[in-house]
């Protein structure tokens, strides 16, 4: 039974210089046509594979607090007119520190919604300028204190570090900041150049001084330790939270779980198939217009590839995968399967197993692809 829904806004306000996901500016985007189109798409999905009720909705984007107040409502009525919750779901809205006003967080408050996630990604207001983001350090103070003064206790954000002329010192110092506002979750990456973003034509043209890749190894080694060292426990690669304020929607990802995916290049996992949905907006409402899915591919996941995304999205998380939960799954015991692969990884050192789990070591976390692709195309 599907536990969690996925639901994206594709509108932002500005373009950060990293981002690649489906988005476009807000202005002159039709946004209420999109906001209907995306309600008439969770009721065709829900009647077509419908569930008991939902553990998690995630409401991601671009950014769905860029829509204004009567929008925003209109948003959270169709979601909670439409998808069925269980009493005590996990409710998350990603939100920028700039674009959250009272108003609108009353809005969200009201809603059910009860879980935030801001997109802070550095205290370093030269470096949010150069990385193309329009709030600044204050503004991440005043959108917490402020949904604190709500009642919203249950708030993360995202860092991201190897930023442009990032120093060490200047991220330890955005750490240090990020500890103090007392939140209990928090999500950090490294930068990741990807094609068609403005980094990406920048890095081409060797405009783009990134630290490199041993500056950023100790980055994400200073991480682990700050983190550790405040009671903040990692729970999956890039993750971490005081214990019980775990993000279980994301949890549904890395435990391999069937989930909901609405809008516009929005993914989804219902019944053994993985779906992408049509990026382009217009594509998008048009085709739900007519009635139809707005489906631009799909992929049955064959029992060997089921088995193999267990592996590479289970060693994510900290504890990995359990050994006895994937027999129950597949009826199959994964030192066997895949024997030579964990054989080698454990004599690099790159995992270990334990009792019923094959996990990450600490030098196994540093170079998580590599341990990942070893569970691809080997049964």
């Amino acid at each position: 039974m599907i536990k969690a829904a996925y639901i994206h806004i594709p509108f932002c306000e500005h373009i950060c210089h990293y981002c690649d996901f489906n988005k476009v500016f807000l202005k002159g985007q039709p946004v209420d046509e999109y906001l209907n189109a995306l309600d008439l798409e969770i009721k065709m999905t829900l009647q077509e594979f419908p569930t008991n009720e939902l553990d998690t909705i995630f409401v991601g984007g671009g950014t769905p607090t860029s829509l204004n107040e009567k929008q925003l409502y209109v948003l959270c009525e169709s979601i909670n007119n439409n998808l069925p919750k269980s009493s005590n779901i996990e409710f998350t809205f990603e939100a920028n520190p700039g674009d959250l006003s009272k108003d609108k967080l009353q809005i969200l408050k009201n809603a059910g919604v009860n879980r935030l996630s801001l997109g802070v990604q550095t205290f370093n207001d030269e470096l949010l300028e150069r990385i193309g983001r329009v709030h600044r350090a204050k503004d991440v103070y005043r959108t917490i204190d402020l949904a604190k003064s709500l009642g919203f206790s249950n708030i993360s954000i995202d860092l991201i570090y190897s930023l442009p002329n990032q120093t060490i010192e200047d991220y330890k110092a955005s750490l240090e900041k990020a500890f103090s506002l007392d939140i209990p979750h928090y999500s950090a990456y490294s930068l990741i150049i990807e094609p068609k973003t403005v980094f990406y034509n920048l890095m081409k043209k060797g405009k783009l001084p990134t630290p490199g890749e041993d500056i950023e190894a100790q980055m994400y080694e200073i991480l682990m330790d700050e983190m550790d060292k405040h009671g903040v426990r990692q729970y999956e690669i890039s993750n971490f939270s005081i214990p019980g304020y775990e993000s279980r929607h994301n949890l549904t990802y890395w435990n391999n779980n069937h989930y909901y995916g609405f809008g516009a290049g929005a993914h989804s996992y219902i019944n053994g198939i993985r779906r992408s949905n049509i990026g382009p907006i217009k594509k998008y409402i048009d085709r739900i217009s007519n009635n139809e899915f707005p489906i631009y591919e799909d992929h049955i996941v064959t029992s060997t590839e089921q088995m193999e995304e267990e592996m590479f999205l289970g060693l994510r998380k900290t504890e990995g995968v359990s050994i006895s939960q994937f027999y129950q799954k597949y009826n199959q015991n994964p030192l066997t399967l895949f024997n030579k692969e964990i054989k080698e990884l454990v004599d690099k050192k790159w995992i270990e197993v334990k009792n019923d789990y094959i996990y990450l070591t600490r030098t196994g976390k540093l170079l998580g692809n590599e341990v990942f692709q070893a569970f691809l195309g080997t049964i």
